[in-house]
């Protein structure tokens, strides 16, 4: 089987028929060779700083400092002096790991104390919050024990890959991104058919940018008997009036089933959380795999609770945000770039050729600008685009020499909407 490497992506080479796993291997590794060649591996890249607006990176043995768009630490909390001393002070005391998994003497008073910082966050009760070591097996893991043959997920199509990973042992559809009669269709069909509905939305979808029609699924789902899940990675820190996320702006956070996050992004930290009724909670800590045979969350993790705590005790980082957001993305748009219908801090600048995509992720990087070129399966095969992270780290002659750079590439390229 011969594979074009100018169209290919990374998916076509995950199962090529007739090839072993070292032909696959092999033949993956010519493709990344393709891509290093022409200057277009701007994937894997050696950071040599922390996360931040400006970010130095070794690239062919070249340390050089650039804007930076990859990150999610959307408030910029891996970087405040309170976070991080926080952290120190965990470490100082439990030092710097658990050694165990949760049921078998990894648990420490400091998973309490973060399980009961981010339920009252969420207006929920401590024994309502589980804890994971990553936000992907937050979402994996609780799908794989709740939802088994005799039920159904029902899925955005938008939704992040752990969700599908997550729904491996039960019957899946998916309906597409935000349609409320595909999504009608598919309960009133499943209604009697399955144990168990489950339907399953991010707050904030990590591609667009976009918000879920949360209000009015809830609505659909209730009325055909079904669960709802909602993460929102994406939303919590930079939605809602006090920072609660996507949920917050649509008056759910006391209604949804189902809450799940990450601390990776605005918490600046690492690990996940799923927050459900008591009895279901306590379910998934005795059932979960992922979460009884896995190493509980170090000491350092102190460093969330004094981030969750920032979110309401240092809200200016969310209106600085903000101005950032609103300015970069007036900014692009007056460039007549296509920005799609983003509503957060996530903003694409859509190319949809996704030659012209490779291209692009070089001259930014050429110009200081570190961004990150998405492609299928991320999105469909004909809307690759340059998708970028701002932060409240971002100043604002950081956005003005990302937007000079795509002016210029504009006017050689031709890349605006026409």
């Amino acid at each position: 089987m011969k594979i074009d490497f100018t169209t290919a992506t990374f998916k076509d080479f995950e199962n090529i028929p007739d090839y072993s796993i070292a032909q696959r291997a092999e033949y993956f590794y010519e493709f990344l060779d393709h891509m290093k060649e022409r200057g277009h591996m701007t994937y894997r890249l050696e950071n040599t700083s922390g996360s931040d607006a400006l970010l130095n990176i070794n690239i062919a043995n070249q340390n050089k400092e650039y804007v930076s768009f990859v990150s999610s630490d959307y408030l910029g909390f891996t970087q405040h002096p309170k976070v991080k001393q926080a952290a120190i002070d965990g470490i100082e005391k439990y030092g710097t790991g658990t050694g165990a998994s949760p049921l078998i003497g990894g648990y420490f008073d400091y998973h309490g104390a973060l399980e009961k910082r981010i339920s009252s966050f969420f207006g929920r009760n401590e024994d309502e919050v589980v804890l994971f070591t990553s936000g992907y097996n937050a979402n994996s893991a609780t799908l794989q024990i709740l939802m088994q043959k005799e039920d159904i997920a029902i899925l955005d199509m938008g939704v992040h890959a752990s969700v599908h990973e997550g729904c491996a042992f039960t019957n899946k559809k998916t309906f597409p991104h935000n349609n409320l009669e595909a999504l009608e269709q598919i309960l009133r069909i499943s209604e009697d058919k399955y144990r168990t509905k489950l339907v399953i939305l991010d707050g904030i979808y990590s591609q667009e940018g976009d918000a879920s029609r949360s209000s009015e699924i809830y609505d659909l789902v209730k009325k055909y008997n079904a669960y709802l899940m909602v993460d929102d990675a994406h939303g919590v820190g930079v939605l809602g009036e006090t920072g609660r996320g996507a949920l917050e702006d649509n008056g759910l956070l006391d209604k949804v089933d189902f809450i799940t996050g990450t601390f990776s992004k605005t918490f600046g930290n690492l690990g996940g959380y799923v927050i459900a009724n008591k009895k279901i909670a306590s379910f998934l800590k005795f059932q979960s795999r992922q979460h009884i045979f896995s190493v509980t969350a170090p000491p350092s993790s102190l460093g969330i609770v004094k981030a969750i705590d920032l979110v309401d005790e240092e809200p200016f980082w969310k209106d600085k945000l903000w101005d950032n957001i609103n300015y970069f993305k007036k900014g692009l748009n007056d460039l007549g770039l296509d920005t799609g219908i983003t509503c957060s801090a996530i903003i694409p600048v859509k190319i949809g050729d996704q030659s012209k995509m490779w291209d692009i992720g070089r001259i930014l990087i050429e110009n200081g600008i570190y961004a990150n070129p998405i492609m299928y399966p991320a999105v469909p095969r004909k809307d690759a685009r340059i998708r970028m992270s701002v932060t409240a780290r971002h100043e604002k002659e950081h956005l003005d020499k990302t937007l000079n750079v795509f002016d210029d590439i504009n006017k050689k390229m031709h890349i605006a909407k026409k």
